[in-house]
């Protein structure tokens, strides 16, 4: 009698009363230990892939081309019923929810910090505030001078009068549609310039418009201002802001280039 390498004693070419019940299904499967004959000892067995798991039990595995060799753990686990499936999925669900609503809840409170952090805002509508008490139009001049990053900005009907206290050093874009300025020394200090609209204010001369020479201002809205029923009106302004090219909405036309002040018989008409 001898004993295998596998503690299995292997006399007679069979295995001991406890594991004969094994040796049956192991041979109903096709997946015996497998046997080898040496000249020394006989009959020795292959030990098992894994010999920790030599003295475990080996199953019929029904609809399954899988061998008990080729299993890495000769163990199954049965999968989950359908309830623990289904409360496994609502789980899952919830838990996505809840870090939806976690993303949908920091992204509003993102957004609210940004609203309340105005004064670093790039682009801005302040329009239509109904500024009828001066301590309304107080605060609101205050704000406006700590607009030190903005670049378009709307202020549109908000009755303001006197807006030379305020510097917007980036703005690019400033509407002023609908306000109560009177002149363009009252407009804020605006370096960066580029597009402003002054329609249906008061402003009835054209004097102070040398104050916007200096900034690269290229488009200009003066509709529905006493200037506009200036003469030469197109040519004055032009004159002044050599860098202009659109004036109420329309492009600079080759006759306001002509100077003003200067009689040219193609610009006039004769009504017999």
């Amino acid at each position: 009698m001898s004993e295998s390498s596998s503690g299995v004693n292997t006399s007679s070419g069979s295995f001991p009363k406890s594991h004969s019940s094994h040796y049956s299904e192991l041979s109903d499967t096709h997946t015996p230990l497998s046997v080898e004959h040496t000249p020394d000892s006989g009959i020795v067995s292959t030990p098992l892939p894994s010999s920790r798991f030599r003295f475990t039990s080996w199953h019929h595995l029904e609809e399954h081309d899988v061998r008990g060799d080729q299993l890495s753990c000769p163990r199954v686990r049965e999968g989950p019923s359908e309830d623990e499936r289904s409360l496994r999925d609502d789980d899952i669900f919830l838990r996505n929810g809840r870090r939806r609503r976690r993303r949908e809840d920091e992204g509003q409170r993102w957004e609210e910090r940004l609203q309340e952090n105005w004064e670093n805002c790039v682009e801005l509508n302040l329009s239509y505030q109904d500024l009828g008490d001066p301590y309304q139009l107080e605060n609101f001049t205050r704000i406006l001078r700590r607009l030190i990053r903005v670049e378009r900005l709307q202020l549109v009907d908000n009755a303001l009068h006197d807006l030379s206290s305020v510097r917007l050093p980036r703005c690019k874009s400033l509407n002023l549609h609908r306000n109560h300025l009177t002149t363009f020394g009252q407009l804020p200090k605006v370096p960066q310039i580029q597009h402003l609209c002054l329609s249906e204010n008061s402003i009835s001369s054209l004097g102070e418009l040398s104050l916007l020479q200096a900034t690269p201002i290229h488009s200009l809205t003066l509709k529905l201002n006493p200037c506009e029923f200036l003469q030469d009106y197109r040519s004055r302004v032009f004159s002044c802001l050599p860098k202009l090219r659109v004036l109420d909405g329309i492009p600079k036309l080759p006759e306001d280039s002509v100077p003003p002040n200067v009689s040219v018989s193609s610009r006039f008409c004769t009504i017999l």
